[in-house]
């Protein structure tokens, strides 16, 4: 072992982790806060050690091969379900960017005092792609340095939170390693569900598969490949233990200062506080239900004006290196899967375009105030999605034909099809779940058609 080879193969695993502390998993850890307090904790566990071991699979794949799995699609599917799979992805893609734009905008907002609006805030996150090409024309490096850094902002300002705080370390503790849930029903379940589909996101295998190429290896050399292979898994075990420790920070916080509040609990002391943002919250014992911005509002109330603009700039930290991440995956697979030999910047300028539109018209159209509904359908909408990420790194590198020496043994290939079983039933019960709130019976057909085509197309893949 050598630090010196590890530090050279660092920075593929922090640039994939980013994906683990997205707007969109920051919202579901404070929900699971919120709603479960400190029982849900050791589920957040197991599916950062699930994820780990997917994103090894993705990554061995681009080490052995060269190729990351965007283009092994490309070669290894005929045309139709070729650009069917694409069409997937970008769907992925798209659904995940919006989140992460929208999470930058709310952060602005918070910042400005609402002076700027969500539209304004969506607009200034454009910004990010010109950051994003200009690094990147210098070179990979500097941009895993500026990943390191928004990656390091994220801690501080979360671990500010937490030290505020002061969760209760027992309770801590025993969420992680209990993994039980008392006294739990519906709300604890669903919580649960979202907190693996937010932690395992169908891009970030296309993303890693292709990031770990950024190294020379010599793959005639299979002692150098083994060697890689075994560097890269050390350094996203160190980056997604770091991710991991950030979650913690933001679940516990609400776990604490949040679990079973009333929305009359928080107006009081928003009022008490003379906090503009009081009228958030209606003057009634129902459970307080919390998003990115109401989580930044309350933490104002209760802890003071700093607690709530250190919130924002972790919140924009997060949004502004997930969007970074997610124009680079968009490129990834649309090279890969197009086979496109178009300049950088035309390709990340269309990349950004496809997930921009979507968003800005949802900014202009629904206030900083109601955007729960909407992050509830794009979890649904990246819930979908992941078969057709798993399934295809599964399959890949179980081949010999791919792999060669490399490929999966039987223990690999049975338990990473179990994990991915697990993973789909979880996400299906979650999309049920969100159609049967829906309670039209027009949707209720709509699905069942659309699930038989959908069920058909994974059939194929398998």
């Amino acid at each position: 072992f050598s630090f010196r080879k590890l530090w050279a193969f660092t920075g593929p695993g922090f640039l994939m982790s980013i994906a683990y502390l997205d707007p969109g998993n920051i919202e579901s850890d404070l929900q699971s806060g919120a709603v479960a307090g400190f029982k849900l904790l050791w589920v957040l566990m197991l599916a950062t050690i699930i994820g780990l071991l997917l994103q090894r699979l993705a990554a061995r794949l681009g080490v052995v091969t060269g190729l990351h799995l965007a283009e092994v699609c490309n070669r290894q599917y005929q045309k139709v379900p070729r650009i069917i799979l694409w069409l997937m992805v970008e769907l992925a893609i798209i659904g995940s960017d919006m989140q992460e734009v929208i999470g930058s905008a709310i952060a602005i907002n918070l910042l400005s005092v609402g002076k700027i609006p969500l539209w304004g805030g969506v607009l200034i996150t454009i910004a990010d792609t010109f950051v994003f090409l200009f690094l990147d024309k210098y070179g990979l490096r500097k941009l895993e340095a500026l990943f390191g850094f928004l990656i390091t902002i994220m801690a501080l300002t979360f671990g500010y939170e937490y030290i505020t705080v002061k969760p209760d370390q027992r309770q801590l503790l025993q969420g992680l390693f209990v993994p039980y849930c008392q006294n739990c029903g519906t709300p604890q379940l669903e919580q649960a569900v979202g907190i693996v589909g937010a932690v395992i996101m169908p891009h970030n295998m296309y993303l890693h598969s292709a990031l770990v190429k950024s190294r020379q290896v010599n793959r005639a050399n299979k002692r150098e490949v083994r060697e890689a292979n075994k560097y890269f898994f050390i350094e996203s075990c160190i980056a997604l233990f770091v991710s991991f420790i950030i979650n913690i920070f933001v679940v516990t916080v609400f776990a604490e200062a949040f679990f079973e509040k009333t929305n009359a609990d928080v107006n009081d002391v928003c009022m008490n506080t003379s906090s503009p943002h009081s009228s958030l919250f209606p003057n009634n014992n129902e459970t307080l239900e919390v998003d990115i911005y109401k989580g930044g509002v309350v933490l104002g109330c209760y802890f003071g004006p700093a607690a709530l603009y250190i919130w924002a700039i972790g919140i924009l930290a997060a949004g502004q290196s997930s969007t970074m991440t997610g124009t680079y995956s968009g490129q990834f697979v649309m090279e890969g899967f197009l086979n496109l030999r178009w300049s950088r910047f035309a390709r990340v300028l269309l990349t950004r375009s496809i997930a921009i539109t979507p968003t800005l018209f949802v900014s202009i159209f629904q206030d900083v105030e109601h955007l729960t509904g909407m992050n509830d359908f794009l979890n649904v909408l990246m819930s979908l999605q992941l078969p057709f990420a798993l399934i295809p790194v599964l399959t890949f590198t179980s081949l010999p034909s791919v792999m060669n020496d490399f490929a999966n043994g039987l223990f690999w290939r049975v338990a990473g099809g179990l994990l991915i079983l697990l993973i789909c039933s979880i996400n299906m019960y979650f999309v049920v779940a969100y159609v049967m709130s829906l309670n039209h019976l027009a949707l209720y057909i709509g699905a069942g058609i659309l699930s038989v085509v959908y069920l058909s197309f994974v059939a194929y893949l398998v």
